[in-house]
């Protein structure tokens, strides 16, 4: 399941450029994608309509963030950068992560992950090429980088909505936050200006026309509800870290899948620092926050929580959206909740 959510959402991105470079513009892509997969979870939310009352804050968050935030930065990014490298840019989030539960939330954290943030940020200089001057488009980059905040924003806000006994049913958030998303993405993206005419007829794929009903319906069903449904069954049947760590090969599998649909290709030093960059991230999130000193108080519960979501269980997708994706399918603990690259 793991695996099968870490490809479906890796996909998201090669499906949705071409529909971009057809002539959609990312918002509209984004709320294609963000609508359609609301629409086709309504029986989840209505089965769990009960968190309308409970739990209005992380839904609305969720969709603002995980949702709307990660996979709008994700697809306009990739309408300007590779989508290998705006998946790697997202994938900083751990570290990111772990310099909130440092400087904001003052709590320490381990030597292995401090050397897993450097090593996230040293491969993240080869894959943008810095030596070079940074030889991609710098909106392009920033967009990339916006989503790995959106990103942070919600392990924050999911690790305070794992607060107390009453846990939300994940299912039940990922359906809201679709609908929350939709909302108030249709404000954003006006969808009534898109042109629609280009649904009806076909995007190039590296010089190969294929229907642009089929990549959207990739899109939907494929990389925003099997992924999403796919990444929340697999963290209740092997654990947040060890989905989390499979959920990693996301961006392995975008990067081959662009190299090879989209001809995307990246160079030998760009290959090296992906690597390190996700290896970087695999220590990030799996490191252990410090043990209080001896004889200190123990910290809160809500404060533990959040320092192990941040040094153990920030896991990306995504868009994010994941993600992705965009993307992207990060593990909260105490709540077991996912989201996608958004992620992509």
């Amino acid at each position: 399941m793991a695996l099968i959510s870490a490809l479906a959402f890796g996909g998201s991105g090669v499906a949705a450029k071409p529909l971009i470079e057809a002539g959609l513009a990312p918002l509209h892509v984004t709320w294609l994608r963000v609508a359609g997969a609301a629409l086709v979870l309504l029986p989840l939310a209505w089965r769990h309509r009960g968190l309308l009352r409970r739990r209005p804050a992380l839904l609305v968050g969720y969709g603002l963030l995980a949702v709307g935030g990660v996979q709008a930065c994700y697809f306009a990014a990739i309408s300007r950068i590779p989508v290998g490298v705006a998946l790697l840019i997202e994938y900083l989030a751990p570290a990111l992560v772990l310099g909130w539960v440092r400087f904001v939330q003052k709590r320490p954290v381990t030597r292995a992950a401090a050397v897993g943030v450097v090593l996230a940020v040293a491969g993240l200089a080869c894959v943008v090429e810095v030596w070079s001057g940074l030889s991609f488009d710098v909106i392009g980059l920033a967009l990339a980088l916006g989503a790995a905040c959106c990103q942070v924003g919600y392990f924050v806000l999911s690790d305070h909505g794992g607060d107390g006994d009453d846990t939300p049913d994940p299912l039940g958030v990922i359906a809201y936050g679709l609908l929350t998303g939709a909302v108030v993405l249709t404000v954003i993206a006006r969808p009534w200006t898109m042109d629609w005419q280009v649904l009806g007829g076909s995007a190039e794929m590296n010089g190969t026309p294929v229907p642009a009903a089929l990549l959207l319906g990739w899109i939907v069903l494929i990389a925003t509800v099997a992924a999403y449904l796919t990444g929340v069954v697999s963290i209740r049947l092997l654990s947040p870290q060890v989905a989390g760590v499979v959920a990693c090969l996301e961006a392995v599998i975008a990067t081959v899948l662009a190299w090879v649909l989209l001809g995307e290709h990246l160079s030998l030093p760009q290959i090296a620092g992906g690597v390190v960059v996700l290896v970087g991230a695999f220590i990030a999130q799996s490191a252990k926050p410090e043990d209080p000193a001896a004889g200190a108080p123990e910290a809160p519960a809500s404060e533990a929580r959040a320092s192990e979501a941040g040094a153990s269980d920030a896991a990306l997708p995504g868009n994010g959206l994941p993600p992705t994706g965009e993307d992207p399918s990060p593990a909260v603990a105490g709540n077991g909740l996912s989201a996608g690259s958004c992620a992509p």
